[in-house]
């Protein structure tokens, strides 16, 4: 049995990341619920800009406007800051419509 995350979707790191301050519950099976506190985000994936205890490749399950549940993977870690790659791409409409729930002021999305 192979450990750690068998990604369906590889790293995209050109994707256009979005800034947010959006602070959000994660799900995982050592730790329980945790707090993130996403600070930008892609169809792709999402940084966490606070200190998480989690290393490459474990996963969560967090729930996004629109979205809904989406388990990510972790993909890097620097000391403060945390790199997650979702299981699957979010598709565009959904993640338009949540980047309205997350960022209302039409001048903050690019």
């Amino acid at each position: 049995m192979a450990l750690g995350a068998q990604l369906s979707v590889t790293e995209q790191r050109r994707a256009a990341r979005h800034p947010v301050n959006f602070r959000v519950a994660a799900e995982h099976r050592r730790l329980g619920d945790l707090m993130l506190d996403i600070t930008n985000i892609s169809i792709h994936g999402f940084m966490v800009g606070n200190k998480v205890d989690l290393g490459r490749g474990e996963r969560v399950t967090i729930r996004l406007p629109v979205v809904g549940r989406i388990e990510a993977h972790v993909i890097w870690v620097t000391d403060d800051r945390t790199g997650f790659q979702f299981e699957r791409i979010v598709r565009y409409d959904d993640f338009a419509n949540m980047m309205t729930a997350l960022q209302p002021n039409p001048r903050l999305r690019r």
